[in-house]
């Protein structure tokens, strides 16, 4: 590879040496990232949308391809990372690979692969709501951003837990507030339109935190699989925001909105004079919601609270990695232990996390439906 070209490289090494490799502005490089029992580095050509892995070492070549290093100094740093030198044969391989996928300064683009919509239909699909996602996100954040300071959201996370504690001390009253709102076809409509409103906000949150932290947002519509109609808000470079703390903050966002949503209605319920029925139904509202908002916190794909885990675990498809190594681990196999320490760790504790998590939903729905038929 010619240096920029991506034919081939030209001259003696001195030549190859010398070369400046600078990736595009719009190539994207994520932390480190288990998958099974290796260690991986995400790449993003956010041009074309292109993603793929390279292993750690590779990554340590192309994120110093920065256009002020040459190839003799990002050698030198190589050699004294992982104590050998790379010849001309390698340097070839890995400047064709990043030539051929348009990601250096000066290489042709890629070509934009052409993905055909899916078919619209009455039963499924999709429907884009705004022309550019990523400047309504924008305009959203610059009125809502100060939400985002810790001397707004410090407050409002106190409030909610306060919320949550009388939730759960008055759960039994909440769940014949349910049983008695399916009996009124009127309030019953109004509490779904409340929730409904309340997962429109959850993806619309998703997109304002992810741009406070450098997030971009590729797309914000509607998508039907009837009798379900849900909004959707495509954060396009999650996985390569800045720090993992932003990605975690990216993902929560969506059930804390849910339940920023509520306050006001648990604040009418505990202190305004409602008459009966109204009373009940905020009160079913209050336990539906809460409901709604931890649901999507359970460790499972494709859950926000799944997206948490892979953060908090630093891997990628972490439900299969997490189950390749189980099988291996429980038939004793010796591949369970070519698994680094880290990711026998982080595998073990994802599922029991995962287990511990679903047995306490399934002993709340047993209980819950207990109180139902005994009350």
């Amino acid at each position: 590879m010619s240096a920029p070209g991506a034919s081939g490289v030209s001259g003696a090494s001195a030549g190859l040496a010398a070369y400046r490799p600078e990736l595009r502005p719009r190539v994207l490089l994520s932390d480190p990232l288990l998958d099974g029992a290796a260690t991986v580095h995400l790449i993003k050509d956010t041009g074309s949308g292109n993603s793929f892995k390279v292993g750690a070492k590779e990554h340590f070549l192309i994120a110093r391809m920065d256009g002020e290093r040459s190839l003799a100094e990002i050698g030198e740093e190589y050699a004294g990372e992982y104590g050998r030198r790379l010849g001309d044969a390698h340097w070839q391989q890995i400047l064709t690979m990043l030539g051929t996928k348009g990601l250096l300064a000066g290489t042709p683009a890629p070509k934009v692969p052409v993905v055909a919509d899916e078919p619209r239909t009455l039963l499924r699909g999709t429907l884009p709501l705004v022309a550019d996602a990523d400047a309504t996100t924008a305009r959203l954040h610059r009125v809502f951003g100060f939400l985002l300071t810790p001397w707004a959201m410090v407050p409002l996370l106190v409030l909610i837990v306060a919320m949550e504690a009388v939730v759960a001390s008055r759960t039994g009253e909440l769940l014949i507030a349910v049983r008695e709102l399916f009996t009124n076809p009127v309030l019953l409509t109004g509490t779904a339109i409340l929730l409904w409103l309340s997962t429109a906000l959850h993806e619309l949150a998703h997109g304002v935190v992810a741009r406070h932290y450098g997030g971009q947002v590729a797309e914000i519509g509607l998508r039907w699989r009837l009798p379900v109609v849900i909004m959707y808000c495509t954060v396009d470079n999650y996985l390569y925001l800045a720090r993992r703390r932003h990605r975690i903050a990216t993902a929560v966002a969506g059930a804390v909105m849910n339940l920023l949503f509520l306050l006001p209605f648990c604040g009418l319920w505990l202190l305004a004079p409602l008459d009966d029925a109204t009373h009940e139904a905020l009160a079913a509202l209050l336990l539906l919601g809460s409901v709604q908002a931890f649901a999507m916190l359970v460790p499972l794909p494709p859950l926000d609270g799944y997206r948490i885990a892979s953060q908090l675990a630093g891997a990628t498809g972490l439900a299969a990695s997490a189950g390749g190594y189980l099988r291996l681990a429980l038939r004793r196999s010796p591949e369970a232990s070519a698994y680094p320490r880290r990711a026998r760790i982080a595998y073990a504790a994802y599922a029991l996390g995962t287990v511990l998590v679903l047995a306490a939903v399934v002993a709340a729905v047993v209980a819950g439906a207990h109180h139902l038929l005994t009350t």
